[in-house]
């Protein structure tokens, strides 16, 4: 049962100590190879035209953007 707290001990350690590095460096998490970026694609899905879903979620960026900047236009200083 030692042999057990002392494994999980040590690899509480190591989580505590990655966590910590991560958050000193202040960079993004990337793989070995670099990730969708190094092959030159620019999303998951390749696909030419988005679905609908990306398309309704893009239709409500733009939205919550335009309602934003007008926000910002009559917000007074």
């Amino acid at each position: 049962m030692s042999t057990f707290i002392l494994a999980f001990v040590f690899f509480l350690a190591m989580v505590l100590a990655m966590a910590v590095g991560f958050l000193v460096q202040r960079k993004s998490i990337s793989g070995s190879c670099g990730g969708l970026g190094a092959l030159g694609i620019e999303k998951a899905c390749d696909c030419p035209e988005p679905c609908d879903r990306k398309i309704a979620r893009m239709e409500k960026e733009q939205a919550r953007q335009k309602k934003l900047d007008e926000w910002k236009q009559n917000q007074i200083l």
